[in-house]
C-alpha cells in the first residue's frame, strides 16, 4: 500500500499549473461536499443517511493513510455534515438538487483546469485519486499551520 506521501506526490504531478491549483482550491471541497449533500439526501434507518456510512469509510481509508490528515478530513467531514443539516432545515431547496449543481459546476471547473494544465485528472489513472484529492487540499492547509503529516 502506498503512503500518504506517495499519493500525494503522484496527485500533485498533474496539479503544477498555478490556475489548475487555485481552481482545485476552490473545486475539490465543493465536490466533497456536494457528494456528501447527494448521500445525505438518501435516508436509511439507524444511521440517519447514507453520508454518513460513506464517510466513516472514507475516514477508515485516510487514518489508514495518515492519522494527522484523518483527523484534519474528519473535521472537515464534519463541517460538511453540519453544512448538510443547515441547508436542509433552513435553505427552501432541496438539499439534492442544490448538492447536484454545485457538484456539476464543480466538476466542469476541474476539467477547466485540468485543461489548462494540460493533463488529465489523475483518477482516470485510479480511482482513489478521487479521495486523495482532499486529503491534498489539507496537506497544504497542514504545510501552512506546521502541521506534520
Amino acid at each position: 500500500m502506498k503512503t500518504a506521501t506517495q499519493w500525494l506526490s503522484e496527485y500533485g504531478e498533474s496539479h503544477q499549473n498555478p490556475t489548475n491549483k487555485r481552481v482545485h482550491w476552490i473545486c475539490v471541497p465543493l465536490i466533497f461536499l456536494s457528494v456528501t449533500g447527494l448521500l445525505y439526501s438518501i435516508k436509511i434507518p439507524v444511521v440517519h443517511n447514507m453520508a454518513v456510512i460513506v464517510l466513516i469509510l472514507a475516514m477508515i481509508y485516510y487514518f489508514r493513510l495518515s492519522l494527522s490528515l484523518g483527523i484534519g478530513m474528519l473535521v472537515f467531514s464534519c463541517i460538511c455534515l453540519g453544512i448538510c443539516f443547515w441547508v436542509q432545515r433552513h435553505v427552501p431547496y432541496p438539499l439534492w438538487l442544490l448538492s447536484l449543481i454545485v457538484f456539476v459546476l464543480a466538476w466542469i471547473g476541474q476539467f477547466y483546469g485540468h485543461r489548462v494544465e494540460g493533463k488529465k485528472p489523475s483518477f482516470f489513472k485510479d480511482l482513489q485519486f478521487l479521495l486523495i484529492g482532499p486529503m491534498w487540499i489539507m496537506s497544504f492547509i497542514y504545510k501552512k499551520i506546521n502541521i506534520s503529516f
